[in-house]
């Protein structure tokens, strides 16, 4: 009996020594951390805000790992669409949302972007959100009408050189990445480019097509249908690789003209303060789910390409653009209300 009495003891300065060595070290101790308030996670419904309409390409995006994470562990996954502000009160939504993993975000890169165009945040965006993953990258391809006399981004630049006034820049609204981008190449080629805002990529796609303006900067979902049109070129794409399905697209690093590096981008958040193993497992599940043969599938026909990065690489990602966009943004003198 005594020497049982004294197995039990040892047993239990074992697991106290380990538990402090666990502390000391700022690693989570699997006896304290490894289970959530409430049992294992999840235990209950979850939710998906995607700050944008029904309909679009975040929601069709978001749905899909929204009916995947339930099917996989057999917990509901309500979506909830919150449109507004470019993204922010959908986000405001997540950020202030309990730090439990149960209320997940699907952004985009108007994330980093906003900061540098609203004069106030209801959030910091590196401090209030815990990255999960990274789901998807996206480019701007700049595209010419065939009626354009150019067929290179220099020859593009040189014509516009000689007919200053002449020629149009078409982008999918104020503050969005293509009319930043077609600001970014007036300011860097020094050309006089009237830049024509439109309501959405779809009015912008049409005119292109038809020949009203000169030249557009368009995401290559919106883009997707057309890329082997013969009534566009496209010149150039924006960020740091070519596009698998346009190998013979240029980028402009490639061009030699520098700040159009960053890529769009879809990617899922939770609260910041949400337990880090919590973090992990849905980050293990989004890239499960980005891999799958559904969600990469529809990514793909969606001209986007498909990532299912670690939490630290999307933290990464974005403490590296949003200086990037900010510099665009105060340069050009882009504010919105």
């Amino acid at each position: 009996m005594e020497s049982s009495r004294r197995g039990c003891l040892r047993a239990a300065l074992a697991c106290a020594a380990s538990a402090s060595l666990g502390a000391a070290l700022g690693t989570a101790s699997p006896i304290a951390f490894a289970q959530p308030a409430g049992g294992a996670y999840p235990s209950k419904p979850l939710r998906m805000v995607i700050p944008y309409p029904a309909g679009g390409g975040t929601d069709i995006i978001g749905r899909i790992i929204a009916q995947q994470l339930s099917q996989a562990w057999g917990q509901p996954v309500v979506v909830e669409n919150r449109p507004g502000s470019s993204g922010i009160i959908g986000g405001d939504v997540v950020a202030k949302s309990a730090p439990d993993g149960y209320t997940l975000l699907l952004g985009i890169t108007a994330m980093i972007q906003s900061p540098a165009l609203y004069a106030k945040m209801p959030y910091d965006v590196l401090k209030d959100f815990a990255p999960v993953s990274q789901v998807a990258l996206s480019s701007d391809l700049f595209v010419v009408p065939r009626d354009v006399p150019a067929t290179t981004l220099q020859e593009f630049i040189a014509l516009v050189k000689a007919h200053p006034g002449k020629y149009s820049n078409g982008n999918y609204g104020n503050g969005t990445s293509s009319h930043m981008h077609g600001e970014l190449l007036r300011a860097r080629a020094g050309l006089d480019l009237a830049l024509i805002p439109y309501k959405g990529a779809a009015p912008l796609v049409n005119d292109v097509l038809g020949g009203q303006l000169s030249s557009a900067f368009i995401d290559v979902s919106s883009a997707n249908a057309h890329l082997k049109s013969d009534k566009i070129r496209i010149l150039a794409i924006t960020g740091m690789q070519r596009h698998p399905a346009l190998p013979e697209v240029p980028t402009f690093a490639e061009l030699g003209l520098a700040g159009f590096e960053a890529n769009g981008w879809f990617a899922t958040f939770v609260a910041a303060g949400t337990p880090r193993p919590i973090v992990d497992k849905l980050s293990a599940e989004v890239r499960r789910i980005v891999a799958s043969p559904e969600l990469s599938g529809r990514l793909a026909a969606m001209g986007l390409r498909p990532v299912g990065g670690t939490p630290e690489e999307l933290s990464a990602a974005m403490a590296r653009d949003l200086p990037r966009w900010a510099r665009i943004v105060k340069d050009a003198g882009i504010r919105l209300e």
